[in-house]
């Protein structure tokens, strides 16, 4: 599995559910009682279903430097609602000062738990980076006393949209290389149901949800972290390997770095100005089964 650091899952997945929470109706997550999300991460959707769930939501990921990351975004969380809650009334004050659920160390392929101790397993982007899908929601299924939901990209269907005109045609073209060369489906969102009939689940309903992130002015951090990156050609320096393993030459990697790295010159150029706009579409799928 490829590792992730804290601060890209952190930028890739926060506020991902803020517009619209519909996709994740059919997790009826409202009457769930024990809820465990697979491959937390810094876990942004643990949180999101901690706030929606009465039960309780455990998280559990591989890498404990993740976990470490998730405990303290948490701990920081609940000190602005302690701060934020003054003078609230008091039923809020409950809500906010509510315990959030324990994060676990665990491989999604040999989960820490006994048979049925959930009602409810999910994750989210975690199938793609997997070999064999299937085994993990064979486990999601063991540990599962009654549903099993996943939430994963197709990034094939990835749109961009930028005032750099560069921008999402070298985007188009790496993201090609890299699909090519990458050894696991970081497509499968828009096929998880053949993963779950593999599996031996049942599949009660998928749901389409775009995550729309956008960039413009006044830019954070993040942003400016993501702009130094192309500029570098950083970025796709991390996915050389990869994007070799399929059709792309050397001479063609190359070629297709120093493009990019003009490209972001001209998007530092653009931010210098208060000009650079971006706005990203990864098309999720949630896909909810039963065992």
């Amino acid at each position: 599995m490829r590792e992730f650091t804290a601060d890209y899952l952190t930028r890739t997945r926060e506020g991902m559910w803020e517009d619209s929470q519909d996709a994740l109706e059919p997790l009826a997550l409202e009457d769930r009682e024990r809820v465990l999300d697979v491959g937390c991460g810094t876990g942004e959707l643990t949180r999101v279903l901690d706030a929606r769930c009465p039960g309780d939501v455990v998280g559990c990921d591989a890498d404990r430097r993740l976990l470490a990351a998730a405990r303290e975004r948490t701990r920081n969380l609940e000190r602005e609602g302690e701060d934020e809650s003054e003078g609230e009334p008091e039923d809020r004050r409950d809500r906010n000062e509510r315990d959030h659920g324990p994060v676990v160390a665990g491989d999604a392929l040999r989960l820490p738990f006994p048979d049925d101790t959930f009602d409810l397993v999910v994750c989210q982007a975690l199938l793609i980076n997997l070999p064999d899908p299937a085994a993990a929601v064979e486990e999601f299924a063991r540990v599962s006393s009654d549903l099993v939901a996943v939430i994963e990209p197709d990034n094939s269907g990835v749109i961009v949209d930028s005032s750099v005109d560069a921008e999402a045609p070298l985007e188009r073209r790496a993201r090609r290389a890299y699909l090519e060369g990458v050894e696991t489906d970081v497509a499968l969102g828009a096929s998880a149901r053949e993963v779950f009939e593999d599996a031996g689940l049942e599949v009660l309903e998928t749901r389409r949800y775009d995550h729309d992130r956008t960039i413009e002015p006044p830019y954070d951090e993040g942003a400016l972290t993501v702009a130094k990156r192309k500029a570098s050609g950083s970025g796709l320096a991390d996915d050389r390997a990869t994007m070799l393993a399929g059709e792309l030459t050397e001479e063609g990697y190359d070629r297709l770095r120093a493009e990019w790295r003009s490209m972001g010159r001209d998007v530092i150029e653009q931010m210098g100005d208060r000009e650079y706009r971006r706005r990203e579409v990864v098309p999720f799928y949630v896909t909810v089964g039963t065992v």
